[in-house]
């Protein structure tokens, strides 16, 4: 049977990429690691492979679309079901698209996955995180200078823009990383954002951006980017470096604070982005009742 007092660690999109390198080190640090992932076969090959890399068995997997607020509720109850206490969270996982989709309850594709995914998933598990204090939340970011329109978060009255669109969804981490962090000050709870910088990705996948930007850049300038495991190092010190010991609310690139976008430094901003989102997931009436 596994430890009960072993520290646990949850990682989205844990089955590729930077999340793989990130669950990797974890379980080699003998942690209980969670995986977070949207297709169940690859999880499991990626659980096995992550097993064999480091000798830690206590993988467990989880299986959700971001996307769709449905699956997040049901995997956030798997998740509480399955983890007495959640010591990391990893908000990893991350996509593009070339063209407007939407997700089942009818919103924008990258807004649902990168952010109001996110969201609601911390939301669901924040009551357990708090209990497991102290613990860390570290949000993986990006770094374009955007802003959010907040009057078209959906994209019904622009152009659809494929990396505009994916910059204001990610946007929306610092956003929340700058809320969450002032709503969770006192509680042993940190929350940081981090960008990991470029590195060989495969975001977007099959469906998103790949097929059309990023396998471009990769076949040019692949050879040349850094691995994700070198990638992991700057989330991972977000993550463990005592060095960042009850420091919460900072944007960082690797081991240095940086300025975020104006808007995300405006906590007025930053609340309205909370209240529409928490209406978005439909949070706002349970948020009305525990705060009045």
């Amino acid at each position: 049977m596994a430890d009960a007092n072993r520290r646990t660690v949850l990682v989205t999109g844990a089955n590729s990429g930077l999340g793989k390198a990130l669950a990797i080190a974890f379980a080699g640090d003998g942690m209980r690691v969670g995986m977070l992932v949207r297709n169940q076969e690859r999880g499991r090959t990626a659980r096995d492979e992550i097993v064999a890399a480091s000798g830690n068995k206590d993988i467990r997997l989880f299986v959700a679309d971001l996307g769709s607020q449905q699956e997040v509720r049901r995997a956030a109850a798997e998740i509480l079901d399955r983890f007495e206490r959640i010591h990391v969270l990893i908000n990893n996982a991350g996509t593009a698209y070339a063209n407007r989709r939407t997700s089942p309850e009818g919103i924008e594709r990258s807004l649902a996955v990168n952010h109001l995914g996110p969201f609601l998933l911390t939301s669901l598990l924040l009551e357990r995180i708090k209990d497991s204090a102290p613990a860390r939340i570290v949000n993986v970011g990006t770094r374009m200078d955007t802003a959010m329109d907040f009057d078209d978060l959906d994209w019904t009255r622009r152009r659809y823009r494929m990396m505009q669109a994916y910059g204001q969804s990610k946007l929306g981490n610092l956003h929340f990383t700058f809320e969450l962090s002032r709503r969770l000050a006192g509680t042993g709870v940190t929350v940081n954002c981090v960008f990991p910088g470029i590195f060989r990705s495969n975001l977007g996948g099959s469906d998103g951006a790949q097929g059309v930007f990023w396998k471009a850049v990769d076949r040019l300038l692949g050879w040349a980017l850094p691995t994700p495991a070198r990638a992991a190092e700057r989330v991972l010190y977000a993550a463990r470096s005592t060095d960042l010991d009850g420091v919460t609310g900072q944007y960082l690139d690797g081991r240095r604070p940086i300025k975020a976008p104006s808007q995300a430094a405006d906590p007025a901003a930053n609340q309205r982005l909370w209240d529409m989102s928490e209406r978005l997931v439909g949070l706002s009436q349970a948020s009305e009742q525990s705060h009045p």
